[in-house]
């Protein structure tokens, strides 16, 4: 069995508890490494691995929660805590990405020289290839189980690698030149890349949130079983999609033959969601019949202010 394979087994409750663990792990390295040599731009760094530490584990709470079935007052699940969890990591991020610009700020003002440089840029690149490793394999996982909490602190990892990636060279940079400006100005980077992704995380919870359209890719594999049904008897009109955190919905019209019995109807519908269930997981399929000559237009009328 391949690593993704086995990476795409495990469920996202546990990658989150080990998320968990290498933050604990990452922070002690970065901090030592910001300890050894009093570089801005590693504390900034390190700070960023408090987010994480604190988004793995709302992330995880937010994932028990989805996981909850449906009850009398939730009807139709939990599964969208899971943007929850990806809003909460998003405006984290932002705030962690003002206080790096502050001490970025502050040190520019007030320079100050580095010192052990090799031993702390060994800590972040090993504290680095212990994030990129778990993002990784959270992210085989993410996409398997279709999980937005998930995805959003895999996807931070990445960020996270990329910007001690960035530390390191400026780091080595100012090492090499001595040129101490350098400091502040690889963590200001370093705090306007982490403010994009911060934002960018804010803005797909929202849109979960909005109840936004499945992805052209689910769409597509919705329209090609509804075309293996069609014929000149039958057709489907009025498709609406929702994403619900690892839950998709669709609703549809299905015309037939107004003579065809109820059961023979019922037969078909049956039919048609089934293959839809089974072409797309985690799909859940509400389709409407009607004869072939009524048309069913539903409009949503703007309540008055």
């Amino acid at each position: 069995m391949s690593l993704a394979v086995r990476a795409r087994a495990v469920p996202p409750g546990v990658w989150l508890r080990v998320s968990i663990g290498v933050a604990v792990l990452t922070i002690g390295l970065k901090t030592l490494a910001w300890w050894l040599t009093g570089s801005v731009g590693l504390l900034s760094d390190a700070m960023e691995s408090l987010v994480n530490l604190a988004s793995a584990a709302f992330a995880l709470l937010m994932v028990r929660v989805a996981a909850r079935p449906a009850d009398a007052e939730h009807p139709y699940g939990h599964h969208k805590a899971e943007y929850f969890s990806s809003f909460f990591e998003g405006l984290a991020i932002l705030v962690a990405a003002l206080a790096i610009l502050w001490a970025a700020a502050e040190r520019f003002l007030h320079p100050q020289g580095i010192e052990q440089v090799g031993a702390g840029l060994l800590l972040s690149v090993l504290s680095s290839a212990c994030n990129g490793a778990l993002a990784w394999g959270m992210l085989q996982s993410a996409r398997a189980h279709r999980s937005m909490a998930l995805e959003a602190d895999a996807r931070h990892l990445v960020t996270d690698v990329w910007t001690s990636a960035g530390v390191v060279v400026g780091i080595g940079l100012v090492a090499l030149t001595g040129w101490l400006w350098l400091d502040p100005v690889v963590a200001a980077a370093v705090a306007l890349n982490i403010l994009r992704e911060g934002w960018a995380l804010v803005w797909a919870s929202s849109q979960g949130l909005m109840d936004k359209r499945v992805d052209r890719h689910t769409l597509a594999e919705i329209e090609k079983v509804l075309q293996g049904f069609e014929h000149p008897a039958i057709r489907f009109d009025h498709v609406t999609t929702r994403r619900s955190g690892s839950r998709r919905f669709v609703d549809l019209h299905m015309h037939m033959p107004a003579e065809w019995t109820l059961r023979r109807a019922a037969a078909l519908r049956a039919s048609v969601e089934q293959a839809l269930m089974s072409a797309v997981p985690g799909l859940r399929a509400s389709i409407q019949l009607l004869p072939q000559d009524v048309e069913a237009h539903l409009l949503d009328e703007e309540d008055p202010l």
